[in-house]
């Protein structure tokens, strides 16, 4: 049975705000370079009132992925919570813009807690530190999964980050039972290290059970399968699921199934920021398995996309992927 929708992503609704620093800043502000750290409103004032002038982008891991997707021309929805405030608005709006069906309820304005946003501070070297205020995004609880979208679409593509929350790991479950159940299939990002380190046994158990594709990097997989090598843990993580997804920064992606694992290099690329580039390195897997492309070219579609995001700051990409993959001939 045909479905509705390629892709419906699930994830916290974030507005980024950008700005570039050096190295000392980070020190002196406390800030480990590299990593999302949580924060509170006072912390988040803190930073905010600390950063050079940036840009305000509607962000947000899944939702980068899926907004990638969109533009692409291949119908997909998100699910995320937002503010009725002013940076709830302009995340509803930039998502449209791109084509993805956003119909999440938003939190009344006068709600205590506001629409989540990130502080990423980006380094000289492109690296990215991201200083998170979730605000409303985790309230997302299951009463905002629709059973008719989760059954309506050929794949669910759920963010790990939400894992923070019982409330947003019950409403991950509910919506993978729905989608599996109406014949679709389930993907995760595992998002970051340290969320892995606070989530393993939970993730494990998802992946396990429910999980058709991980989407990961070698740092998140080394730390929720172990092993001596790369190698090692792709060989492990595999056994729970179809498609296991690893990239590794300027090596590329590494990508097994049925038993083999593909390797595809990185496009070489000038890095401006380094932000969103496993987002948008999903979005073009994503795009790619959405038109039945094989494998190789769905990672090599993800290294197009990844690249493109990388060469700019933000996380969505500046050029149409879907000209760059025609470039590309993929």
């Amino acid at each position: 049975m045909n479905k509705n929708y390629k892709v419906v992503g699930i994830g916290n609704a974030i507005v980024d705000v950008l700005a570039k620093c050096s190295d000392e800043f980070l020190i002196s502000k406390g800030i480990e370079k590299g990593i999302m750290q949580l924060i509170d409103t006072p912390r988040a004032a803190e930073i905010y009132n600390s950063m050079d002038a940036g840009v305000e982008i509607s962000g947000g891991s899944a939702a980068n992925t899926i907004a990638g997707i969109g533009t692409v021309g291949i119908k997909t929805a998100f699910v995320g919570k937002v503010k009725d405030d002013q940076l709830g608005r302009i995340f509803a709006h930039d998502i449209r813009a791109q084509g993805v069906a956003f119909n999440t309820p938003m939190v009344s304005s006068d709600s205590d807690d506001e629409t989540g946003r990130s502080m990423i501070l980006v380094s000289p070297d492109g690296e990215r530190s991201m200083n998170t205020y979730l605000g409303v995004a985790n309230q997302l609880n299951v009463t905002d999964i629709d059973p008719d979208l989760m059954a309506d679409t050929d794949w669910l593509y759920l963010e790990g980050y939400l894992f923070d929350r019982p409330d947003s790991q019950a409403a991950f479950i509910r919506a993978v039972e729905l989608c599996n159940g109406a014949g679709g299939q389930s993907s995760l990002s595992l998002s970051d290290p340290f969320c892995v380190e606070r989530h393993r046994e939970a993730f494990q158990d998802l992946i396990a059970n429910h999980i058709n594709m991980l989407f990961c990097n070698e740092h998140e997989l080394l730390s929720m399968y172990g092993g001596k090598s790369l190698n090692e843990a792709i060989e492990v993580g595999a056994q729970y699921v179809d498609i296991l997804v690893c990239t590794a920064g300027a090596e590329g992606a590494y990508i097994a199934s049925g038993g083999e694992t593909i390797h595809v290099s990185a496009n070489p690329v000038n890095v401006v920021d380094a932000t969103g580039a496993g987002d948008l390195f999903a979005a073009g897997f994503l795009a790619g398995l959405s038109q039945n492309k094989d494998l190789e070219v769905c990672g090599k579609m993800g290294c197009v996309a990844a690249a493109e995001v990388i060469s700019s700051m933000g996380a969505r990409p500046k050029n149409n992927l879907q000209d760059l993959f025609d470039i590309n001939k993929l």
